[in-house]
């Protein structure tokens, strides 16, 4: 083990500041996957309050269930957002223009992917549009909330 030691110090690679970088970046990446995880429990939560809100006011399980849709659809958004941030994490570009286009890429596969959803719980599922979009919008927001709070605070 020492003459590999020795090998990797005569090369000019020292392992202290090799396992630096290596163990700052897995930092990192599990420091994200906790918020990632963090945001999606917030999000399911938010959803799960204005759901059960909704319920015990209009008593029909059609609101509730337009607003658990809606939700639902921000929660894929969500995590569809941390799997994307996660493999560009894993395999980083080094060219601005590449890293533009995973961006364009990635914006315009969630907006697709929102919609298609959206449309299918309006039209095939027949749920109330006002609820539907109600619960997309509070999913939303505890997302972006939960994003910028945890960013401010996390080193607290």
């Amino acid at each position: 083990m020492s003459k590999d030691v020795g090998k990797i110090q005569q090369q000019g690679l020292t392992p202290p500041e090799n396992t630096a970088i290596i163990a700052a970046f897995c930092n990192t990446e599990a420091q994200e996957k906790r918020l990632a995880r963090r945001v999606t429990g917030l999000q399911v939560a938010a959803t799960l309050a204005v759901a059960s809100v909704v319920y015990s006011m209009k008593s029909t399980p059609q609101f509730a269930i337009a607003v658990l849709g809606g939700g639902g659809i921000s929660i894929v958004n969500g995590v569809l957002l941390a799997w994307r941030m996660n493999r560009v994490a894993q395999h980083p570009a080094h060219e601005a223009h590449h890293q533009l286009q995973l961006l364009y890429y990635y914006a315009t596969e969630r907006f697709l992917v929102v919609v298609v959803l959206l449309g299918l719980c309006m039209l095939a599922l027949k749920l109330s549009p006002l609820a539907l979009m109600g619960g997309f919008v509070i999913g939303q927001a505890a997302l972006i909330a939960a994003r910028l709070f945890w960013i401010k605070f996390k080193d607290d």
